[in-house]
């Protein structure tokens, strides 16, 4: 794991001349108060080691006539300068060995180097940078997409439910009313049946009646007419024998009422309305709970993707316990970005960007003066319990800084009047 060992800066932005030995693993703070030169050691660095995009705007000091100086001993032996007029780069490797930028891009992540480039992402790009570097982010998106669109259908059809449910509890129910809407037609119908046979008595009742009178008047025709008394007698035995079987037929008639199917045929709005209403509302019942069964399916879905979505990521190599993604954010003990301390935020961003590149050990951090003392020593101690070396910067003087940076010099190190023209490598 490649670290900084020795760092010398001379002429750089606000910095006249610094030189630093970081501790190995833990927090170097460089203190100071504002526009000492703090934040210019650590542009130096990421211009040493990153590259010209790094250089900065205006790099060499105001008023040097001396051009900027840069070395920077790396862990494993790598000494990276930037000198002369040009400030040309120079990385030699332990066996003398001379390469150039490439080399230092291959050992040193970029955002070690500029830890802000990572913090101040959109949570959706932290997000993404975490799942490229797992090697999960295909398989994740693929299962949130999923999730989405099982949710998106699951939330419809709950909505539908709930509408069904709502229509259903507003209607009312008749328990009077039949279960099918009545036919007019087939009342009428019924009605004509029952005239038809009303008319078929009514004709037996005139024939009762004709045959009485018939009766009657052949008796009458009996006293009259004695000369034709034996085909009158024969007459009136047939006559009787009707006449009994009339008397019969008629007996046990009685007509059918028509008042019931009249009055309903009266009224067949008002049932139809009573029997549609009834049947709307168990209809949109039975749909509720068609629809609220299919959510609890859905529901299942969602919880099934859910699961394979843990699984996935308890079984990647996170590089911080944890550590996980829910919903396309950073999601550190429980907690997302946002609201995450600025200790939890630094240590998540240092997790990370280790993981991109591992033989990287080392980050830089401006304005740590956001943290308390105590955030400061636990966010330290993590670092060495990691392994890590982060070099910060903090406008403060106090014991918690490693070094301090006064008017360009660190404290303690100033050069005498007389030695105050160096050449440029040389205290």
């Amino acid at each position: 794991m490649i670290k900084i060992n020795k760092l010398e800066v001379e002429n750089i932005k606000r910095v006249k001349a610094v030189k630093i030995e970081p501790t190995a693993s833990g927090l170097t703070v460089v203190g100071g108060r504002n526009n000492q030169g703090k934040t210019s050691v650590l542009d130096a660095i990421a211009w040493g080691l990153g590259g010209n995009k790094y250089r900065p705007t205006q790099a060499e000091r105001d008023g040097s006539a001396v051009p900027p100086y840069l070395h920077i001993v790396l862990s494993n032996g790598l000494i990276v300068e930037r000198k002369g007029k040009n400030s040309d780069l120079k990385v030699i490797d332990p066996n003398g060995q001379k390469g150039g930028q490439q080399l230092l891009d291959s050992l040193v992540e970029e955002l070690a180097i500029d830890l802000p480039k990572f913090m101040n992402a959109s949570n959706k790009e932290k997000a993404n940078i975490l799942l490229r570097i797992i090697g999960v982010g295909d398989k994740l998106q693929a299962l949130e997409a999923q999730e989405q669109e099982v949710y998106n259908k699951r939330h419809t059809i709950g909505q539908i439910a709930d509408q069904k449910a709502k229509f259903a509890k507003e209607q009312p129910y008749y328990t009077d009313a039949p279960k099918e809407p009545i036919s007019a037609s087939e009342l009428i119908s019924q009605q004509q049946g029952i005239m038809a046979r009303n008319g078929d008595n009514q004709r037996k009742r005139q024939q009762l009646t004709q045959i009485q009178a018939a009766y009657a008047s052949q008796g009458q025709e009996v006293s009259r007419l004695n000369a034709l008394l034996y085909e009158a007698n024969l007459k009136y035995e047939q006559l009787s024998k009707d006449l009994e079987i009339a008397q019969k037929d008629t007996l046990d008639l009685q007509d059918e009422s028509t008042a019931e199917l009249e009055a309903n045929i009266q009224q067949i709005d008002t049932i139809n309305r009573k029997v549609r209403a009834n049947l709307d509302k168990d209809k949109a019942e039975a749909d509720a709970g068609d629809y609220r069964v299919q959510y609890d399916a859905l529901t299942v879905d969602i919880n099934r993707i859910r699961e394979q979505k843990a699984e996935l990521l308890n079984n990647a190599a996170l590089p911080l316990e944890g550590l996980s993604v829910e919903g396309g954010e950073l999601i550190y003990k429980g907690q997302k970005w946002g609201n995450m301390s600025g200790s939890d935020q630094l240590k998540v961003s240092t997790a990370i960007v280790r993981k991109l590149k591992p033989e990287c050990g080392f980050i830089l951090l401006d304005k740590l003066e956001q943290m308390d003392l105590q955030t400061l020593q636990e966010f330290g101690s993590w670092l060495e319990q990691e392994g890590l070396q982060a070099i910060a910067t903090r406008v403060s003087t106090g014991d918690e800084c490693s070094i301090i940076i006064e008017d360009g010099y660190v404290a303690g190190q100033e050069l005498p009047e007389e030695k105050k023209t160096w050449k440029a490598g040389e205290f």
